[in-house]
């Protein structure tokens, strides 16, 4: 991906045109010069910064005149809810895993309350971890003091 800037606005190309009414005239091959043809005509490289998009943004384009390219602005992304809202869709989202790892064994339960069926030990094992993790990770949860923090925590089981 390449860029110009043209009276102040800059110009992202996917693919560079065939034909370029520049510094030179080109009415064909344009887009197989080589980088160093196509600085001259002020066509850089696009590179863009790694970031987490969980809690960062791309902002605007510029020309980083130091290294040659062009390149983007991260910015924090801002959210609407509170601290404690986010806390709480974050608790909700790890009861939902949590109730869907619980749902692959609730037959040995029901066999259990119908037929008085013994649950097998490792399954009670699995869900009783299951039950804990839950209580540790809402505690951890509860602990984060930054929204970023909570948007990045993993509630998956």
């Amino acid at each position: 991906m390449k860029a110009i800037e043209i009276n102040g606005e800059i110009k992202i190309y996917n693919t560079l045109p065939k034909s370029w009414d520049g510094n030179k005239h080109y009415l064909g091959g344009f887009n197989n010069l080589s980088d160093e043809e196509l600085k001259e005509e002020g066509f850089y490289d696009v590179i863009v910064p790694d970031y987490d998009s969980n809690i960062k943004k791309l902002g605007d384009i510029y020309f980083d005149s130091d290294n040659e390219i062009f390149t983007y602005n991260v910015e924090n992304i801002t959210w609407s809810e509170s601290l404690s809202e986010l806390k709480e869709n974050a608790i909700k989202e790890l009861k939902q895993n949590a109730f869907i790892k619980l749902s692959l064994t609730d037959w040995y339960v029901i066999r259990k309350y119908e037929e008085g069926i013994d649950i097998p030990a490792d399954i009670s094992t699995e869900r009783a971890n299951i039950k804990s993790d839950v209580i540790t990770k809402e505690g951890e949860i509860n602990a984060l003091t930054t929204k970023a923090s909570v948007i990045l925590y993993n509630t998956s089981l």
